[in-house]
């Protein structure tokens, strides 16, 4: 008990930042993205929507049947559900380095592979997230919760907070939403992740740049990811 109390802590801490607003140069650099995003041609948009959700979708279709069955077991804390979640996150955050630092190595072609792998490492943590806190990736549901997390993660001010009350009420909310807007989550991810993939691209410091980018994007997932679940977790509990 005394430990789910350290954690309610933790989570009203998180929530407060999560839901502060940005400072100033970040919402000067969303303001600076949505004048780029309006002179790109709305063909460009459906081809980029299209091809963020194919790559989404496939990373979702082979976490599903890659992930082992969610640890459901009463014996199982929520304790020892943090320190496996930790565990597994310092797995993929080394695992997505050494995919930064590889692709930011090769140039401009292997940078912009970058992307789609990088968003497969991400969904790939979240699947295995959502089963250490004993929740079933194989329901619709579950999988369609997980790309909230998702663009809860990578989103600016006014999305984020939008998102966080749907994830904050997902047991009345899952019964009426039944997919997603791609094109939001497209855009609002590519803005959050843009300036530093541009620089990934940069000779002769992409190495260094892929590999801590992706190591602290993955960082950032992993908390948003953790203090998600654990509200889940403690609301049910109620």
């Amino acid at each position: 008990m005394e430990y789910e109390q350290l954690v309610r802590r933790e989570i009203a801490v998180w929530r407060r930042n999560l839901l502060k607003r940005s400072g100033v140069m970040n919402r000067m650099a969303k303001k600076t993205q949505e004048r780029i995003n309006a002179l790109i041609p709305e063909r460009a948009h459906r081809i980029i929507t299209e091809t963020i959700k194919k790559v989404v979708q496939a990373a979702l279709l082979g976490s599903e049947y890659t992930t082992s069955a969610p640890k459901r077991s009463k014996g199982i804390s929520l304790a020892e559900r943090d320190r496996l979640l930790d565990e597994a996150l310092n797995r993929y955050k080394k695992i997505a380095a050494a995919e930064g630092a590889g692709t930011g190595a090769g140039g401009i072609l292997l940078g912009l592979a970058d992307i789609p792998l990088l968003i497969s490492i991400k969904m790939k943590f979240l699947f295995a997230a959502a089963s250490i806190y004993g929740f079933d990736v194989r329901r619709k549901e579950e999988r369609l919760f997980i790309l909230y997390v998702f663009q809860l993660a990578f989103s600016s001010d006014k999305h984020r907070a939008e998102t966080f009350r749907i994830i904050e009420n997902w047991h009345e909310m899952q019964h009426v939403i039944h997919d997603i807007d791609w094109r939001v989550m497209q855009q609002e991810y590519r803005d959050y992740v843009d300036l530093v993939k541009m620089l990934q691209l940069l000779p002769g410091i992409g190495a260094a740049v892929g590999a801590y980018a992706n190591y602290n994007l993955l960082d950032h997932l992993g908390e948003t990811a953790k203090n998600v679940y654990r509200m889940r977790l403690l609301t049910l509990k109620k």
